[in-house]
């Protein structure tokens, strides 16, 4: 006699909701295993987030390219096209540069020369900030609006030097005086942590350099930003690419250390997921096979009455099987919904990013059907193998 799928889920559904509180804290127990699965692995990849989040702010993702000059008096710049060839090169993400304008700056026409020593005048292409991650203390940065007319925006140790810390809210801003130009100065940068150079710079915009400071449009540094993946790659092929005729003089600086401690994090957040999660279903699993083993001894009589009126033993199988599997994804379920909950508060008030791995939850429900047939099979051919005389002798 067989059974057909849909009276096997009415048995079954029967059997949990026959012993509501019982069944409820079975749910419990695997919904508690499958939350701290995914609580396991959200919480520590959200902190992971954060981490690898401030490991790439300093730098790890960042390349400075400088120019090395053939002969003692010559002027080291690159080729006028090499921010465009460096960009073409694959992981390459985002390129910026800097040249020398050899010029002098000064806070006065009465100052002495020597007031401005220790400022070197940079021209400077209006996407220089985002690319090495500077930010403004005041004012504005150099744009479209701005770098093409006599404008300056001071790092912050020139700033220092120079007496001008902060812009005025209203009126006319300070000037500088570079070479025999006074330029104006719109901005004030915050210390640089990835390029301390900048912070002892006066940045000029690329066109206003040109026409007002005799700039030639030749750059004397790149700073190229490429995915983590391929930094190494992309390191060794940027001297033939910016500087084809003379690679030999084109100096790369190495990686930042950051990168390395990135991936060894990366590395070691991963086994520790793996870890963590196998305890988790192992503890849900342990719940599982208890909750249905005593089951089976609570309901000796009921089996023995089912043999009895015909239910085979594979019948008794499906039925038990059936209920383990009804409970541990009824548990599972709520174990994500809990387990995805929790993690959310917790890591908004760590003020980290939310982070919850699709494979977190769909492991934790798929691992919660598989522990309940795991954690149901011996409970289940235990209460197919009762004899029906026995059974209905000990109810």
């Amino acid at each position: 006699m067989r059974i057909s799928l849909l009276d096997l889920l009415r048995i079954a559904v029967g059997g949990v909701t026959a012993r509501l509180t019982r069944a409820a804290l079975s749910v419990l127990g695997i919904a508690i295993g499958v939350a701290t699965l995914v609580a396991v692995t959200g919480i520590p990849a959200s902190g992971q987030q954060a981490l690898l989040a401030e490991l790439s702010r300093l730098g790890t993702d960042l390349l400075e390219v400088s120019a090395r000059p053939a002969q003692s008096d010559d002027v080291a710049t690159f080729p006028a096209e090499s921010v465009a060839m460096a960009g073409r090169v694959g992981p390459v993400t985002g390129v910026s540069a800097v040249a020398n304008t050899q010029a002098s700056v000064r806070r006065s026409d009465v100052a002495d020369e020597s007031s401005g020593v220790g400022v070197a005048v940079l021209a400077a292409r209006d996407d220089l900030l985002g690319t090495v991650d500077a930010e403004l203390a005041d004012g504005r940065y150099l744009d479209a609006a701005v770098d093409g007319f006599p404008t300056v925006v001071l790092g912050a140790q020139a700033a220092r030097w120079l007496g001008i810390t902060r812009l005025p809210d209203d009126g006319p801003g300070p000037q500088v005086l570079i070479g025999d130009r006074w330029f104006a100065v719109v901005g004030v940068l915050e210390p640089a942590r990835l390029v301390p150079a900048i912070d002892q710079a006066a940045l000029v915009g690329w066109p206003a350099a040109e026409q007002y400071l005799g700039f030639d449009g030749r750059p004397s540094v790149l700073y190229v930003t490429a995915r983590e993946n391929a930094i190494e790659d992309v390191r060794a092929v940027l001297p033939a690419t910016v500087s084809p005729e003379l690679p030999g003089l084109v100096a790369v600086s190495r990686p930042s250390d950051a990168l390395l401690a990135k991936r060894q994090t990366e590395t070691t957040f991963s086994g520790l997921f793996v870890g963590l999660a196998g305890v988790a279903l192992l503890v849900g699993g342990i719940g599982v096979a208890n909750t249905m083993i005593v089951s089976v001894l609570e309901r000796r009589g009921e089996i023995g009455l089912r043999r009895s009126l015909g239910a085979t033993r594979g019948h008794v199988r499906a039925q038990f099987l059936t209920e383990a599997v009804l409970l541990s994804g009824a548990g599972g379920f709520l174990g994500v919904l809990l387990g995805a909950a929790g993690t959310v508060v917790y890591v908004l008030a760590r003020g980290w990013p939310v982070v919850l791995p699709p494979a977190a939850a769909g492991l934790g429900l798929a691992g919660a059907v598989v522990v309940g047939v795991v954690a149901g099979l011996y409970p289940a051919v235990r209460a197919a193998r009762l004899p029906p005389t026995e059974a209905l002798a000990s109810a």
